[in-house]
């Protein structure tokens, strides 16, 4: 299984780029493409495993949980978000 949030472009959203010669492993839950390295966590390869060995998708899934039970989302810190 690989992470449900990886997605793999032929280019960039920027007009004025060509399109990649290969497509590029793109992380929808950081909003931006990732290193190889971090498309092998995606992909679960190499006993690696996206929902264990991955910080971007731990923190998406955390936060996307507490948005379901109404807690707040936690903070960098991992204490909570803070009201400014």
């Amino acid at each position: 299984m690989s992470c449900p949030y990886l997605e793999y472009r032929d280019g960039s959203d920027d007009p004025d780029r060509d399109p990649f010669d290969e497509a590029r492993a793109y992380c929808t839950a950081a909003d931006r493409f990732v290193q190889p390295m971090r498309a092998d966590i995606c992909n679960d390869r190499y006993d690696l495993v996206h929902d264990r060995d991955c910080e971007i998708y731990r923190e998406h899934a955390d936060d996307a949980e507490s948005a379901e039970s109404g807690e707040p989302a936690a903070g960098a810190d991992g204490t909570g978000a803070e009201n400014a």
